[in-house]
């Protein structure tokens, strides 16, 4: 398999498909030179916690999109981000935002999740039909980290659509044209998050923007660049990935009406829920690595400097894991989802992102019971990585 065979559009109806290729193929599936893919869930969960399988964001980005596309601003601000380094420099960036998702701070957290999701659920009071994706997936979770930030919220519809652009990067291959749109994005982030960083100098405030500007001292200082690259990593991973995620979510609930059904008569099934949800259908496919050593793993040895694809999506349905992975199943006790990553890079977030996503569905489940999507006219956003629905119209 080659790595452009994971953008066949094929796969984004039917990522079953894809799953079941790479199970075929084996656990270590060669992509190209110097690259390998992996399906397997024991192959990406154990080089997910292997610090020899660490970051070189630069050497995938031309592996990806050639030796031109490591000079563009684009590549050059994301490679300040916490999410593609390696220790130290990721220990100590991450290490700064990391006391904003403990359990502490998320259960009171969940109390803004509820007052938003109800007011976005009022302003469709009187209505019977809506695009779910639109007017409530999209705008729910950016509004809670427009919050965070302390943003105003009357920003956050243009600055969502930057972020959609933005983390068309993260897709193993996109097209000249998403590329430049993804690059004009950044630069309208980096503008006008410059410009709240140099507002907020010297605040005392608790938002995670002031927070990273006290994160400076004499020995260690952030420079300005470096803290524009990691808010807007926030800001796109507080809303990218949650908001596909819901929108997954509902749909693959809908498909299964007897689970729906299920969890119509039983709420306290709704963590249980998420937790499938998140297995069977993830807004996060496929992590990148480079191995930066010699690493030994099932049964054969990685070369150091090659560059890893590994698929959540695939992990998450290997049947050597999970009974008919292909069955979504929400009373299901089996197995562990990868689709918050693991080892250091575990997502920072993810108890944010649970608490959003648990919110939302008791939301929806109680303002609109009789919910049901208008099939004909979902349109999934085609993406190999942060798949998503990019339109969900609804009746009720």
């Amino acid at each position: 398999m080659q790595l452009h065979e994971l953008m066949n559009p094929d796969y984004s109806d039917n990522p079953f498909l894809l799953y079941r290729k790479l199970h075929e193929q084996g656990p270590l599936i060669r992509g190209g030179d110097n690259v390998i893919i992996s399906g397997s869930h024991a192959v990406v969960e154990a080089l997910l916690n292997d610090r020899r399988a660490g970051k070189n964001y630069m050497d995938s980005v031309r592996l990806r999109f050639g030796n031109d596309a490591a000079r563009m601003p684009v590549f050059r601000g994301m490679n300040r981000m916490f999410l593609v380094l390696n220790p130290p420099e990721h220990t100590r960036l991450r290490g700064l935002v990391m006391k904003s998702f403990g359990a502490k701070e998320i259960q009171s957290l969940r109390e803004i999740v509820l007052n938003v999701a109800n007011d976005l659920a009022d302003a469709l009071a009187g209505r019977r039909s809506c695009d779910l994706a639109r007017e409530f997936a999209f705008p729910l979770p950016v509004r809670i980290i427009c919050r965070m930030l302390n943003v105003p919220e009357s920003d956050a519809a243009v600055l969502g659509r930057s972020a959609s652009a933005l983390v068309r990067v993260f897709d193993p291959q996109i097209t000249q044209e998403d590329l430049l749109k993804a690059g004009e994005a950044f630069a309208a982030l980096e503008e006008y998050f410059s410009a709240l960083i140099v507002s907020r100098r010297g605040s005392p405030a608790s938002d995670l923007v002031s927070l990273f500007l006290r994160g400076e001292n004499d020995d260690d200082r952030l420079q300005h660049d470096e803290i524009i690259a990691n808010v807007i990593l926030l800001f796109i991973a507080g809303h990218e990935t949650t908001s596909n995620m819901l929108c997954n979510t509902v749909l693959a609930l809908h498909e299964n009406p007897m689970e729906l059904e299920r969890l119509r008569q039983d709420h306290s099934l709704i963590p249980a829920a998420i937790t499938e949800c998140i297995r069977y259908d993830s807004s996060v496919q496929m992590l990148y690595r480079t191995a930066l050593d010699e690493i030994e793993v099932a049964d054969h040895v990685i070369a150091r400097g090659t560059s890893l694809f590994l698929s959540l999506g695939a992990a998450n349905h290997d049947p050597a894991v999970f009974s008919s992975p292909e069955i979504l199943n929400i009373r299901r006790r089996e197995g562990r989802s990868l689709s918050f990553g693991g080892g250091i890079h575990h997502c920072m977030g993810y108890r944010l992102a649970l608490a959003e996503l648990e919110v939302a569905l008791a939301v929806l489940l109680t303002r609109l019971p009789d919910m049901r999507p208008m099939t004909g006219g979902i349109r999934r956003n085609n993406r190999a990585n942060l798949r998503g629905i990019s339109a969900m119209p609804v009746t009720w």
